[in-house]
Formats: C-alpha cells, sequence, structure tokens
C-alpha cells in the first residue's frame, strides 16, 4: 500500500492522511482536526471503498458558506492521487 499526505484548504481539519492499495482502495483515512466524530465517519464509511468511486461521491460537497468541506477536499486529494 502507498501512503498519501494532503494538506486541505478553506476547512478546520489540516491534514488528511490515507493509503491505497494496488487495486484502487482506500485504507486507514485520517484527519488531524475538524469536527472529530463526523470525520471519524467518513473514515468507516470509505474503509476498503474504491478511490474514484469515493471521489466522486464526495465532490462539491459543502460546509456552510466555505464552498468546500472537508469531504470536498478528500475528493481533491484522492484526485491528486490517483491522477484524474
Amino acid at each position: 500500500m502507498k501512503q498519501y499526505t494532503y494538506t486541505p484548504k478553506g476547512v478546520c481539519s489540516t491534514k488528511i492522511e490515507y493509503e491505497l492499495d494496488d487495486e484502487g482502495k482506500i485504507h486507514n483515512l485520517h484527519f488531524t482536526g475538524g469536527c472529530n466524530g463526523n470525520l471519524k465517519a467518513i473514515g468507516r464509511l470509505v474503509e476498503g471503498q474504491d478511490a474514484r468511486n469515493v471521489a466522486d461521491i464526495l465532490r462539491g460537497n459543502e460546509c456552510g458558506f466555505r464552498g468546500t468541506s472537508c469531504a470536498d477536499q478528500l475528493s481533491k486529494a484522492i484526485t491528486e492521487a490517483i491522477g484524474s
């Protein structure tokens, strides 16, 4: 598995860490900062899921007036990692 770290922008969390296996599945997602319970739930929901599908589902999700969210930032992190 390959580990990735992403610095989100415009949200409360300050770091997103996760691993992708050879099949493009997400594992061990962890957010630093942000809404702890909600972000732990996202980690549980996406564990073992296809990264491309997760990015598609979460893309564009907004938190209040920010124009983005931790979930949207995760989609950006995944897209950067997988290249599309």
